[in-house]
């Protein structure tokens, strides 16, 4: 008599295999991308039920990855940021003055807001980013280093071909990237007569300070 092979269990389909609560980076990332869909239709107007439903995740993988919605808008907007930066340096690689690339820099993050102020994007990031930043200061300014970072590299390389004169690359970029955020914030809900050439202003104010001479 032949013995009956052992029953076993079928195994989960892939739409139960993500819902089951396990571990892994696909589970980080569908968060984070279901977070980023979110925000263009709703800002930061969605509950943690309406982003694990469009993730297709179960509620406590969620909370493996997060420890809640701040923690996750804090990933979406330093993963704004990032993409950002990494959208101007592609821009700029034609560009061997360094001037010229930090002008690109400055009036390009003002421009796209400028030209889309209804934007959900833009509305989120000024919305939350003070929010957060009262509540998570540590982790807001690493959010927002890349750009500052981005200056910094750029009044270097000018200070070094000669071309400007900042007292302090890493001083003078952190005060040029909160200047063109709290430009950037005030557009994002203001509908000035001037928002078509507040990124040249901008970037006038700004040359002309690094062009003045070092003083003791």
């Amino acid at each position: 008599m032949v013995a009956a092979a052992p029953k076993t269990k079928p195994k989960p389909t892939k739409s139960k295999a993500r819902r089951n609560g396990t571990r892994g980076p696909a589970n980080a990332e569908a968060l984070r991308a279901a977070a980023h869909r979110l925000v263009l239709v709703h800002g930061e107007n969605f509950t943690t039920q309406d982003l694990i439903k469009e993730a297709d995740v179960a509620l406590q993988t969620f909370y493996r990855h997060y420890g809640g919605k701040d923690q996750l808008l804090l990933a979406v907007i330093g993963d704004l940021v990032e993409a950002h930066c990494q959208a101007l340096t592609r821009e700029a690689e034609g560009l061997e003055d360094p001037v010229a690339r930090l002008r690109l820099y400055i009036t390009e993050t003002l421009s796209q807001l400028v030209g889309n102020r209804s934007a959900a994007v833009g509305r989120f990031m000024t919305s939350q980013h003070w929010r957060l930043l009262s509540l998570y200061p540590d982790e807001m300014a690493a959010a927002d280093r890349p750009f500052a970072d981005l200056v910094a590299r750029e009044l270097t390389a000018a200070r070094d071909a000669g071309l400007l004169v900042p007292r302090s690359p890493e001083r003078d970029a952190w005060i040029i990237s909160q200047l063109v955020m709290a430009v950037f914030h005030h557009y994002a809900f203001a509908d000035d007569d001037d928002a078509d050439t507040v990124a040249d202003d901008v970037w006038q104010f700004c040359w002309a300070a690094v062009q003045r001479p070092a003083t003791k």
